[in-house]
């Protein structure tokens, strides 16, 4: 019987939350979603541009956008035991800190700067990428689906304005690299904005530093090792595709902001895609299907990519953004698989930080091979035969129930 994203286990009964707690976390969920893409996406947007302004070569041109999946391996191991000292949510507002600095220090016109700030900030996102699904269990327990669809729209949200609107920001600026430190302020805002939040589960001691589960014994079970492949495969597809989407459009003959257009298409078909996946997902005996179908149309948005003209690029745009659609499923099947808050940070620092570091031979390895050939062939015929295989995860994944189920 193939797995179904029904409710997490009963908790205990607790007290319930004010409405202006409530109030504030959600705000806290949409301008956090609104950080969690948009520096990548808007630094992709004007990879060509950084390459031409700032004069660094090819080998730094590739580097760049494997920092964030890097910077997500690394930081982000260490979520599990930051939540442990400090809670879920100061180790968040700690990790907006680090997010508004670092995406604030691109903004200096030097590849010195591009590269601190984006490792800085990048680091940041990292731990905010592992500490949500805990957040949302611990806050919205019994709204999971509600609360990792809302973070993921808005995410989803964020990325599409900055592909769209960085390269007109770029020009009115006059500078690439204002356009992409101008970005930094959208986590500022988010900083400020999870601040009531932190100040109440501080006045009322509400955060669980008692129990800290090793992430790494899970890498063992059956339930770590899917968790930690599918994640893996979507993020490795997803990030080659935003690091270089543009790119290739850009060097297949399309404008810088012809390309930016489609690279916002691409996403914002994303964010209705994810929801009728997680809707699809969500019902009893239908994972498996919601899997092999996101699974099956970025196998075809990868084929028409390597076969259409790029006067038809809108085709692959469509097909690619339903295709990373499959996110806020995997966070939903995250957010659910442990048996406690603990368990599920620990679950989600295994599959986040594990995946990452995979991932990141994505836009790296694609950079790189393209480098080498010239030809975006070889790195999307790749990329093709890995979407196969996220088939193949997505078969073994249903194939027995792994997320927790009502009890």
């Amino acid at each position: 019987m193939t797995a179904s994203l029904s409710a997490p286990p009963a908790l205990p009964a607790a007290p319930p939350k004010p409405r202006t707690v409530v109030v504030f976390g959600v705000v806290a969920l949409v301008l956090i979603g609104l950080n969690l893409r948009t520096g990548i996406a808007g630094a992709s947007a004007l990879l060509h541009d950084l390459q031409q302004v700032l004069g660094y070569g090819p080998l730094v041109a590739a580097v760049i956008p494997s920092i964030p999946t890097l910077c997500f391996a690394l930081a982000g191991a260490a979520t599990s035991w930051l939540t442990g000292r400090l809670g879920v949510e100061k180790a968040i507002l700690l990790a907006l800190a680090f997010l508004a600095g670092g995406l604030l220090l691109r903004g200096i016109p030097a590849t010195g700067m591009l590269l601190a700030g984006t490792v800085v900030g990048m680091s940041g996102l990292a731990v905010c990428n592992v500490a949500m699904p805990s957040f949302i269990r611990e806050h919205f327990a019994h709204r999971t689906s509600v609360m990792t669809a809302l973070y993921t729209v808005t995410m989803t949200t964020g990325a599409t304005v900055a592909a769209v609107a960085v390269v007109p920001l770029s020009m009115a600026l006059g500078s690439p690299s204002a356009a992409v430190g101008a970005l930094g302020f959208v986590a500022v805002a988010a900083f400020l904005g999870f601040l009531p939040m932190v100040l109440h589960t501080h006045r009322n001691s509400v955060r669980s530093t008692a129990a800290n589960i090793s992430p790494w014994p899970l890498l063992r079970t059956r339930k770590g090792q899917l968790l930690t492949a599918i994640f893996t495969l979507q993020a490795l597809l997803a990030y080659a595709l935003i690091s270089w989407f543009p790119s290739m459009l850009t060097s297949m003959g399309l404008n810088a902001a012809d390309s930016g257009l489609l690279f916002g298409l691409m996403q914002l078909v994303s964010v209705p895609a994810g929801m009728l996946i997680l809707a699809i997902g969500s019902r009893p005996r239908m994972l498996r299907p919601a899997l092999y179908l996101v699974s099956t149309i970025m196998m075809a948005g990868l084929a028409s990519l390597l076969v259409l003209p790029v006067s038809l690029a809108f085709i692959p745009a469509v097909l690619l953004g339903f295709g990373l659609g499959i996110f806020p499923l995997v966070m939903v099947m995250i957010s659910r698989s442990g048996t406690s808050t603990a368990e599920t940070t620990a679950l989600s620092t295994l599959a986040q930080s594990t995946g990452y570091l995979l991932a990141t031979a994505g836009p790296f390895g694609t950079g790189l091979l393209y480098g080498g050939t010239g030809s975006w062939t070889l790195p999307v015929a790749l990329l093709l035969g890995l979407a196969v295989v996220q088939v193949v995860v997505a078969h073994l994944i249903s194939r027995s129930p792994i997320v927790t189920r009502k009890k």
